[in-house]
């Protein structure tokens, strides 16, 4: 399959971006594979492994796949019809992903293609959406938007325990800190949650604005906390002693609609801005992901990604061992920008 390179320059906008970077978009290296099955699945979710296999879901297509990041190549792997893959992430050599339309965990073994299901207890617990690993404990933790539930499943004995966020609150992105703690967004809410090792219990963090609505999350390697507020815009940041919640404007504003987010190995958070071609902008042109430093608190790479036209970029992964970041299109693409070693100029 033909990659699609992206030939774009760097943007830098006014609005909180640094003067200058020293690294260029032939740096970052972007490249998108459209994906061969068909109308627009909304592939997503974008996980590598150790062998260059970049694993994804399938939402609309009911399928888990690969693309092989050397020679292009895709390989598909049927499951249940009606289950509408979220979420995917390998542990251990072993493909897990959400079926967000039959409450239930699934593991692949890419060796053998079999399917093993965990069915989540609770059958109120529907939309099981985004799920992550501890990789010290080996648990895992996932959200459930439309139960108002966020759930911890230990695969060693197949047993789940569930806590109630609350009616609306519609429980979304989730990180693990280096503790194993986990940290998620209150999408329905202006609040951050967490579920505390110590106790076992919920414990919410309120953004100061009512109207924040934070979708997606990350944790740097501190242990600081960053959100993407949606609704109006900012890159957020909570302190998790203190409480405090610090705000950044991004660099389109409220027309950010930051979804996507990841962490670099430089602690630079990265987030997604899809609102581009909200108001009909022309010509139409790319979403972009942006890069923000935490020590000097600046915007300092702004990169186009994906076809100019209304886009989304919903989840992404930085793969420590390739220094990538990839990530999936609405438009039926998974792409991928390199994290060049320069630093940033801020």
């Amino acid at each position: 399959m033909r990659s699609r390179v992206l030939a774009f320059a760097v943007l830098l906008t006014p609005a909180g971006l640094a003067s200058q970077a020293p690294a260029t978009v032939a740096q970052f290296d972007p490249k998108e594979w459209e994906v061969p099955f068909g109308a627009p699945t909304r592939p997503r979710d974008p996980y590598a492994d150790a062998q260059g296999r970049v694993w994804f879901v399938g939402q609309n297509g009911n399928y888990i796949a690969y693309l092989d990041s050397k020679s292009g190549a895709f390989k598909r792997f049927e499951i249940d019809s009606g289950t509408n893959p979220h979420n995917l992430v390998v542990e251990k050599g072993m493909v897990w992903f959400t079926g967000n339309r039959n409450n239930r965990l699934v593991k692949l073994d890419p060796a053998t293609g079999k399917l093993t299901t965990y069915m989540i207890p609770d059958s109120t617990v529907r939309d099981p959406h985004t799920m992550i690993f501890d990789p010290k404990s080996g648990v895992a933790w996932f959200t459930a938007q439309g139960a108002g539930t966020v759930g911890r499943f230990d695969p060693k004995n197949g047993q789940f325990r569930l806590w109630k966020t609350g009616p609306q609150t519609r429980p979304y992105g989730i990180v693990i800190d280096s503790k194993g703690q986990p940290w998620f967004d209150l999408f329905g809410t202006n609040k951050i949650g967490t579920v505390e090792l110590s106790s076992m219990e919920l414990k919410t963090f309120p953004i100061p604005s009512d109207s924040a609505r934070p979708r997606r999350i990350a944790v740097t390697s501190d242990d600081q906390i960053y959100f993407g507020d949606y609704r109006r815009g900012f890159l957020g940041h909570l302190d998790p002693k203190s409480g405090k919640v610090v705000e950044y404007a991004l660099p389109l504003g409220a027309r950010s609609l930051p979804y996507a987010m990841t962490t670099d190995d430089k602690d630079n958070i990265w987030v997604a801005q899809n609102g581009h071609n909200q108001n009909g902008d022309q010509p139409p042109v790319p979403a972009t992901l942006v890069a923000f430093d935490p020590k000097t608190k600046k915007f300092v790479a702004e990169i186009p990604v994906g076809k100019p036209g209304p886009n989304t970029i919903r989840h992404m992964t930085f793969d420590k061992a390739t220094r990538q970041i990839w990530f999936g299109t609405d438009q039926g693409a998974i792409g991928k920008i390199a994290v060049p070693r320069v630093a940033f100029v801020p």
